[in-house]
């Protein structure tokens, strides 16, 4: 049973993603939150799978919510749901930490695929969509202070042909382009990418392709 916590400043909002989700066999709400605020305190209570994250809501919004429920180790995955899927703040909540993005007009299926793929540790944003957005916004956005490929431990552990990975990860590839291109089998690559992200901790495919951003080794084109 995969357990969600509800976080939207919007009541309706939340009624249509309660009766959707409980309709479901495997997947239970355990609660709702009209903002930021309470959604940290309802992780810290329920310990959920997955928070389906709002961006805009008054007080603390989604962002800083994502921020501090990672930063307390909570094993709780964020899935962020925004009105436009070519937003700067689904930027800013990737960084702090969230497993992927939604539009709030996603279909049905999308939304629960969505979050059955974020409670067993996958990214829910493809790879092509990952570029667009990035590309995007990245550059309006300070990088991480101090950041660099060189002098980053994060990558500095990692193999060359592990860095090679992780620069077209960030580039957009996805498992089968790297596969092909690189003349690996795609075994390969599923290894080389669960060792990338387990040397630099990062959570998952969308964490990895932030700190390729941050660390320089992808630029916006």
């Amino acid at each position: 049973m995969t357990t969600v916590l509800i976080a939207d400043d919007q009541p309706m909002q939340r009624f249509g993603f309660r009766m959707l989700l409980e309709s479901q066999d495997d997947i239970t709400v355990v609660g709702e939150a009209g903002n930021g605020n309470e959604a940290v305190h309802l992780v810290a209570r329920h310990q959920p799978d997955v928070v389906l994250m709002d961006i805009r809501m008054p007080g603390l919004d989604g962002i800083e919510a994502t921020r501090r429920i990672i930063a307390s180790g909570a094993r709780t995955r964020i899935l962020i749901v925004t009105t436009f899927d070519l937003d700067e703040y689904a930027y800013e909540g990737l960084r702090a930490g969230a497993s992927g993005f939604l539009v709030k007009d996603a279909l049905p299926e999308e939304l629960l695929a969505g979050i059955r793929a974020v409670a067993a540790g996958d990214a829910v944003v493809a790879p092509t969509l990952t570029r667009r957005l990035l590309d995007a916004y990245v550059h309006h956005l300070p990088a991480a202070p101090g950041a660099s490929a060189a002098s980053d431990p994060r990558i500095t552990a990692l193999t060359e042909r592990e860095r090679e990975i992780l620069t077209v990860i960030g580039q957009g590839w996805s498992n089968t382009e790297i596969a092909a291109r690189l003349h690996l089998a795609e075994s390969t690559v599923k290894t080389h990418v669960t060792r990338i992200l387990a040397k630099t901790g990062a959570r998952d495919r969308v964490q990895a392709v932030i700190l390729a951003y941050d660390t320089r080794l992808v630029t916006p084109m």
